[in-house]
Protein backbone atom coordinates (compact mmCIF):
# COMPACT_ATOMS: atom_id res chain seq x y z
CA UNK A 1 0.00 0.00 0.00
CA UNK A 2 1.24 3.35 -0.87
CA UNK A 3 -0.87 6.19 -0.11
CA UNK A 4 0.61 9.64 -1.54
CA UNK A 5 -1.11 13.34 -1.41
CA UNK A 6 1.00 15.58 -3.92
CA UNK A 7 0.38 19.31 -3.75
CA UNK A 8 -2.49 19.76 -2.74
CA UNK A 9 -4.28 23.49 -2.02
CA UNK A 10 -7.38 23.83 -0.89
CA UNK A 11 -10.25 26.61 -0.70
CA UNK A 12 -13.27 26.92 0.31
CA UNK A 13 -15.47 29.89 -1.07
CA UNK A 14 -17.12 31.94 1.99
CA UNK A 15 -19.11 35.10 2.07
CA UNK A 16 -15.94 36.85 3.35
CA UNK A 17 -14.07 35.75 -0.12
CA UNK A 18 -11.98 32.65 -0.60
CA UNK A 19 -10.67 30.97 2.16
CA UNK A 20 -7.02 28.73 1.93
CA UNK A 21 -7.33 25.27 4.19
CA UNK A 22 -4.81 23.74 2.83
CA UNK A 23 -1.79 25.27 1.35
CA UNK A 24 1.29 22.99 -1.02
CA UNK A 25 0.53 19.39 1.59
CA UNK A 26 3.22 16.53 0.36
CA UNK A 27 3.27 13.28 2.02
CA UNK A 28 2.83 9.50 2.05
CA UNK A 29 2.36 6.50 3.71
CA UNK A 30 3.66 3.22 3.45
CA UNK A 31 2.08 -0.23 3.96
CA UNK A 32 2.06 -1.20 8.15
CA UNK A 33 3.31 2.54 8.97
CA UNK A 34 1.51 4.51 11.55
CA UNK A 35 1.58 7.62 10.85
CA UNK A 36 -0.34 10.74 12.64
CA UNK A 37 -0.90 14.25 11.51
CA UNK A 38 -0.28 16.30 14.36
CA UNK A 39 -1.56 20.68 14.49
CA UNK A 40 -3.94 23.13 16.62
CA UNK A 41 -7.42 24.08 15.42
CA UNK A 42 -7.55 25.49 12.10
CA UNK A 43 -4.36 23.94 10.51
CA UNK A 44 -6.67 21.42 8.25
CA UNK A 45 -6.71 18.19 9.94
CA UNK A 46 -9.78 17.10 9.20
CA UNK A 47 -10.35 18.63 6.14
CA UNK A 48 -7.22 16.74 5.20
CA UNK A 49 -8.27 13.75 6.02
CA UNK A 50 -11.75 14.07 4.29
CA UNK A 51 -9.72 14.63 0.77
CA UNK A 52 -7.62 11.13 1.82
CA UNK A 53 -11.19 9.57 2.64
CA UNK A 54 -12.62 10.81 -0.85
CA UNK A 55 -15.45 13.05 0.81
CA UNK A 56 -14.09 16.13 -0.65
CA UNK A 57 -11.81 16.76 -3.63
CA UNK A 58 -8.27 18.82 -3.32
CA UNK A 59 -8.75 22.43 -5.10
CA UNK A 60 -4.96 21.58 -6.68
CA UNK A 61 -3.18 19.04 -6.38
CA UNK A 62 -4.11 14.97 -6.48
CA UNK A 63 -3.93 12.02 -4.01
CA UNK A 64 -3.14 8.49 -5.01
CA UNK A 65 -3.48 4.94 -3.89
CA UNK A 66 -1.35 2.71 -4.99
CA UNK A 67 -1.15 4.66 -8.03
CA UNK A 68 -5.23 5.13 -8.42
CA UNK A 69 -6.58 8.63 -8.30
CA UNK A 70 -8.42 9.22 -5.43
CA UNK A 71 -12.28 10.78 -6.47
CA UNK A 72 -14.24 9.02 -3.98
CA UNK A 73 -15.08 7.06 -1.09
CA UNK A 74 -14.00 3.91 -1.40
CA UNK A 75 -13.78 0.01 0.30
CA UNK A 76 -9.81 0.82 0.31
CA UNK A 77 -10.07 3.34 2.94
CA UNK A 78 -11.75 2.97 6.66
CA UNK A 79 -12.52 5.65 8.38
CA UNK A 80 -13.23 6.38 12.12
CA UNK A 81 -14.36 9.36 13.21
CA UNK A 82 -14.29 11.08 16.49
CA UNK A 83 -18.15 10.67 17.15
CA UNK A 84 -19.29 7.13 17.49
CA UNK A 85 -21.73 7.04 13.96
CA UNK A 86 -23.11 3.90 15.34
CA UNK A 87 -27.37 3.52 14.11
CA UNK A 88 -28.63 3.40 17.73
CA UNK A 89 -31.16 0.93 16.59
CA UNK A 90 -28.59 -1.65 15.64
CA UNK A 91 -27.52 -3.80 17.76
CA UNK A 92 -23.16 -4.26 17.33
CA UNK A 93 -23.06 -7.07 14.97
CA UNK A 94 -25.24 -5.53 13.05
CA UNK A 95 -23.61 -2.22 13.04
CA UNK A 96 -19.97 -4.03 12.62
CA UNK A 97 -21.86 -5.30 9.18
CA UNK A 98 -23.32 -2.34 8.00
CA UNK A 99 -20.53 -1.61 5.34
CA UNK A 100 -19.92 -4.76 3.78
CA UNK A 101 -24.08 -5.20 3.50
CA UNK A 102 -23.52 -1.81 1.90
CA UNK A 103 -21.17 -3.60 -0.59
CA UNK A 104 -24.03 -6.21 -0.94
CA UNK A 105 -21.84 -8.90 0.61
CA UNK A 106 -23.53 -12.39 1.60
CA UNK A 107 -25.06 -12.40 4.45
CA UNK A 108 -23.03 -15.46 5.89
CA UNK A 109 -19.91 -13.93 4.76
CA UNK A 110 -20.54 -10.39 6.47
CA UNK A 111 -21.69 -12.21 9.25
CA UNK A 112 -18.12 -13.65 9.48
CA UNK A 113 -15.85 -11.32 8.67
CA UNK A 114 -17.81 -8.79 11.30
CA UNK A 115 -17.96 -11.70 14.51
CA UNK A 116 -14.34 -12.03 13.37
CA UNK A 117 -12.84 -8.58 13.59
CA UNK A 118 -15.39 -8.10 16.67
CA UNK A 119 -13.19 -11.02 18.52
CA UNK A 120 -10.59 -8.62 17.41
CA UNK A 121 -11.69 -5.46 18.98
CA UNK A 122 -12.39 -7.54 21.83
CA UNK A 123 -16.23 -7.28 21.96
CA UNK A 124 -17.71 -10.73 20.86
CA UNK A 125 -19.56 -11.16 23.88
CA UNK A 126 -21.00 -7.73 23.24
CA UNK A 127 -22.55 -8.59 19.48
CA UNK A 128 -26.64 -8.23 20.61
CA UNK A 129 -25.89 -5.17 22.88
CA UNK A 130 -27.52 -1.81 21.46
CA UNK A 131 -24.79 1.03 21.77
CA UNK A 132 -26.43 2.71 24.47
CA UNK A 133 -25.74 -0.08 26.51
CA UNK A 134 -22.07 0.21 25.75
CA UNK A 135 -19.23 2.46 27.26
CA UNK A 136 -17.65 5.20 24.60
CA UNK A 137 -14.40 3.34 24.27
CA UNK A 138 -16.66 0.19 23.67
CA UNK A 139 -18.12 2.24 21.19
CA UNK A 140 -15.21 2.82 19.57
CA UNK A 141 -14.06 -0.14 19.39
CA UNK A 142 -17.19 -1.53 17.21
CA UNK A 143 -16.96 1.81 14.92
CA UNK A 144 -13.03 0.67 14.06
CA UNK A 145 -14.36 -3.09 13.68
CA UNK A 146 -16.54 -1.90 11.00
CA UNK A 147 -13.98 0.03 9.08
CA UNK A 148 -11.58 -3.01 9.50
CA UNK A 149 -14.80 -5.73 8.14
CA UNK A 150 -14.17 -4.13 5.01
CA UNK A 151 -10.41 -4.98 4.80
CA UNK A 152 -9.58 -1.54 4.02
CA UNK A 153 -5.80 -0.85 2.87
CA UNK A 154 -5.28 2.32 4.70
CA UNK A 155 -7.41 3.52 8.23
CA UNK A 156 -8.19 7.20 8.43
CA UNK A 157 -8.72 8.06 12.06
CA UNK A 158 -10.28 11.58 12.62
CA UNK A 159 -8.89 12.58 16.37
CA UNK A 160 -11.08 8.69 16.95
CA UNK A 161 -10.47 9.29 21.19
CA UNK A 162 -10.90 12.90 21.42
CA UNK A 163 -14.52 12.62 23.08
CA UNK A 164 -13.07 10.09 25.55
CA UNK A 165 -11.93 10.91 29.41
CA UNK A 166 -8.19 10.78 29.90
CA UNK A 167 -8.31 7.31 31.58
CA UNK A 168 -10.34 6.06 29.19
CA UNK A 169 -8.19 7.71 26.11
CA UNK A 170 -4.93 6.25 27.63
CA UNK A 171 -6.35 2.47 27.51
CA UNK A 172 -7.79 2.84 24.23
CA UNK A 173 -4.10 4.13 22.86
CA UNK A 174 -2.64 1.28 24.56
CA UNK A 175 -5.82 -0.91 22.71
CA UNK A 176 -5.20 0.78 19.28
CA UNK A 177 -1.03 -0.15 19.22
CA UNK A 178 -1.99 -3.88 20.39
CA UNK A 179 -4.54 -3.76 17.30
CA UNK A 180 -1.86 -2.05 14.72
CA UNK A 181 0.89 -4.40 15.81
CA UNK A 182 -1.13 -8.03 15.68
CA UNK A 183 -3.02 -6.57 12.34
CA UNK A 184 -0.38 -5.01 10.70
CA UNK A 185 -3.17 -2.27 9.67
CA UNK A 186 -1.97 0.89 7.68
CA UNK A 187 -3.24 3.90 9.85
CA UNK A 188 -3.03 7.46 9.03
CA UNK A 189 -4.59 9.58 12.36
CA UNK A 190 -4.88 13.01 12.76
CA UNK A 191 -5.04 14.47 16.10
CA UNK A 192 -4.44 17.93 18.19
CA UNK A 193 -2.73 15.50 20.80
CA UNK A 194 1.03 16.00 20.53
CA UNK A 195 1.35 13.46 23.54
CA UNK A 196 -1.05 10.66 21.79
CA UNK A 197 1.09 11.73 17.87
CA UNK A 198 4.26 10.54 19.57
CA UNK A 199 3.19 7.63 21.78
CA UNK A 200 1.24 6.05 18.69
CA UNK A 201 3.17 7.05 15.68
CA UNK A 202 6.04 6.02 13.46
CA UNK A 203 5.84 9.14 12.12
CA UNK A 204 4.50 12.31 12.20
CA UNK A 205 3.95 15.19 10.08
CA UNK A 206 3.48 18.56 12.08
CA UNK A 207 0.95 21.31 10.59
CA UNK A 208 0.70 24.97 10.93
CA UNK A 209 -2.17 26.92 11.35
CA UNK A 210 -4.60 28.38 8.41
CA UNK A 211 -3.57 28.28 5.57
CA UNK A 212 -2.79 24.27 6.50
CA UNK A 213 0.93 23.12 5.62
CA UNK A 214 3.82 20.66 6.21
CA UNK A 215 6.12 22.66 8.44
CA UNK A 216 8.14 19.58 9.87
CA UNK A 217 8.02 15.62 9.32
CA UNK A 218 8.99 13.79 12.78
CA UNK A 219 10.83 10.10 13.12
CA UNK A 220 9.44 8.69 16.18
CA UNK A 221 12.25 6.32 17.32
CA UNK A 222 11.16 5.61 20.58
CA UNK A 223 13.40 2.39 22.55
CA UNK A 224 11.65 0.02 23.68
CA UNK A 225 7.67 -1.40 23.82
CA UNK A 226 5.33 1.54 24.10
CA UNK A 227 3.61 1.41 27.64
CA UNK A 228 2.18 3.83 29.99
CA UNK A 229 5.45 4.31 31.54
CA UNK A 230 6.69 5.10 27.98
CA UNK A 231 5.20 9.05 28.33
CA UNK A 232 7.32 9.42 31.42
CA UNK A 233 10.91 8.82 29.77
CA UNK A 234 13.21 12.05 28.85
CA UNK A 235 12.99 10.50 24.90
CA UNK A 236 9.68 10.96 24.64
CA UNK A 237 9.70 14.27 26.62
CA UNK A 238 11.98 15.41 23.92
CA UNK A 239 9.65 14.53 21.20
CA UNK A 240 6.54 16.02 22.51
CA UNK A 241 8.30 19.66 23.80
CA UNK A 242 9.81 20.12 20.58
CA UNK A 243 6.98 19.51 18.54
CA UNK A 244 5.24 21.70 20.60
CA UNK A 245 8.38 24.87 19.79
CA UNK A 246 7.00 23.95 16.33
CA UNK A 247 3.54 24.76 16.73
CA UNK A 248 4.21 27.60 19.11
CA UNK A 249 6.41 29.05 16.37
CA UNK A 250 9.84 28.37 17.72
CA UNK A 251 12.80 27.59 15.74
CA UNK A 252 13.06 23.62 15.18
CA UNK A 253 16.80 23.30 15.53
CA UNK A 254 17.14 20.78 18.11
CA UNK A 255 13.87 18.84 17.09
CA UNK A 256 15.12 15.03 16.82
CA UNK A 257 14.51 13.66 13.25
Amino acid sequence: MHLEVSNVYKQFDTRNGPLVALKDINLHVETGEFVCAVGASGSGKSTLLRLVAGLDSPTAGEITVDGAQVVGPGSDRGMVFQSYTLYPWMNVQQNAEFGLKLQGISKTERRQRASEYLDVVGLSKFARALPKELSGGMKQRVAIARALANQPKILLMDEPFGALDVQTKETMQLFLLDLWRRTGTTILMITHDVEEAVFLSQRIYVMTARPGRIQKEVLVDLTGDRTYDTKRKPQFQDYKHDIMDILRGKPDEALIA
